[in-house]
């Protein structure tokens, strides 16, 4: 160690050992953030309810082609479970709109009610939203196998993909549901200065 380096260091012990400010934020900030996630979730839920209306239309034109008993009742399984993911996601996934009389703690509390239940939305995918569509895409996969006999070797492979596109929709939910966690931590931490 050099004669040098003593000053360096002592004044980066004493830049890093200062009392830090806290985070601060105020009732315009709090109302842009809960603004701004509001609209995040309601665009989310209207992608989600257009690919959801796209699907229902695509396996209900396949239920009425199809004159195999096994791919109709997939369709309509799969149907009830898209119908059943919309409906539940427009009644615990949907925005609520931001109080007019919004101040500091009320804003801090409103925003932290809506990330947690965003985040228990997230946290529970696999019973809302893959769940219902497991059985009406495995039971689709082997109708298809089993009326195109061609196509039987490429069951598992297809039942494979399957499961990957449905491991990692919940992966990224779970990912998702975390992210919103850090965000709650940051607002008790904000709570917690006042």
């Amino acid at each position: 160690m050099t004669n040098e380096s003593l000053p360096n260091d002592r004044l980066k012990r004493a830049w890093q050992n200062q009392p830090s400010e806290g985070m601060r934020m105020s009732v315009d900030e709090i109302r842009r953030r809960a603004g701004k996630f509001q609209k995040t979730i309601y665009w989310r839920n209207a992608r989600e309810y257009v690919a959801g209306l796209a699907v229902v239309v695509f396996f209900g034109f396949m239920f009425w082609l199809s004159s195999d008993v096994l791919t109709r009742v997939s369709c309509g399984l799969v149907n009830v479970g898209v119908l059943y993911i919309m409906w539940h996601l427009h009644q615990r996934g949907s925005s609520r709109n931001l109080p007019a009389d919004l101040g500091l703690a009320s804003g801090i509390e409103y925003h932290r009610r809506e990330l947690e239940r965003q985040r228990d939305l997230l946290q529970s995918v696999w019973w809302w939203y893959l769940g219902p569509m497991i059985p009406g895409g495995v039971a689709f996969v082997v109708a298809q196998a089993r009326t195109s006999p061609g196509h039987l070797r490429h069951m598992g492979l297809s039942l494979a993909f399957f499961a990957l596109v449905v491991a990692l929709v919940g992966w990224l939910n779970h990912w998702a549901a975390r992210r919103l966690q850090s965000r709650i931590d940051e607002l008790n931490a904000l709570e917690g200065q006042r």
